[in-house]
């Protein structure tokens, strides 16, 4: 009955096909695999509590808020949509493709540019829908909506397959830690080489991805020009 065990992938799969409360499900999931697996539920939340305050300095982003306020009260915003209108020629899937490299890149060397709400809605999102208001003019509220969400997937695909191609990252020691306890003697620069084919492919799938957008969003406002 070890299988059983797995119910916490079951529950983190069903909470989000049915959009329910992300922190919710996982503590769920959490809970509901500790219980099967003998865990008390105050033990539960007893390492719960102790991985919080061990992994404490995830939580320093919220200081980075309040300057990204100040820096968007003073224009910030206004300045990137400014630069990205005099670049003539350059369409939302070609921005979002050259962040998408900058962010792999930059996970390359470890570089953390900030996220979602310190980067990509302030500048990144931004920036990609005025590239297409530039071409198309105003936008439908659904168009707007996708360039918000493809914005933020960039940022998610660059910084998710990016950052194991340093062969330090958090995430490759997790992975050498984990396969050396099953035996397994590997280095964390085999790690970051072995990750390297899936970046690329990753930047593959993001470019041909975004030229689709491009020709959907060219055939859409092109057929409500002909018909005005």
């Amino acid at each position: 009955m070890e299988w059983i065990k797995l119910i916490g992938i079951v529950i983190i799969v069903l909470g989000f096909i049915f959009k329910f409360d992300t922190i919710a499900v996982v503590v769920v999931a959490g809970l509901a695999t500790a219980l099967v697996s003998g865990i008390t539920p105050v033990e539960f939340l007893e390492e719960l509590g102790k991985a919080f305050v061990s992994q404490r300095i995830v939580t320093i982003f919220f200081i980075t808020l309040p300057l990204i306020g100040l820096a968007e009260s003073h224009g910030l915003k206004e300045q990137a949509v400014n630069l990205i209108k005099k670049m003539k020629g350059i369409t939302t899937g070609w921005f979002l493709t050259i962040y998408l490299i900058i962010r792999e890149v930059a996970g390359a060397f470890s570089i953390r540019l900030g996220g979602h709400p310190q980067f990509v809605r302030p500048l990144v999102q931004p920036m990609a829908e005025a590239s297409a208001e530039a071409k198309f003019g105003e936008l439908d509220e659904s168009d707007k909506e996708k360039i918000k969400a493809k914005s933020a997937a960039m940022d998610n695909y660059g910084n998710f397959f990016g950052q194991n191609t340093f062969m330090s990252a958090g995430g490759v020691l997790l992975i050498v830690g984990t396969l050396d306890q099953m035996g397994y003697k590997v280095s964390g620069l085999d790690i970051a080489k072995a990750s390297v084919p899936i970046a690329v492919i990753m930047i593959a799938v993001g470019v041909v991805s975004n030229l689709i957008f491009d020709k959907q969003l060219a055939g859409k406002y092109k057929r409500k020009g002909e018909n005005n």
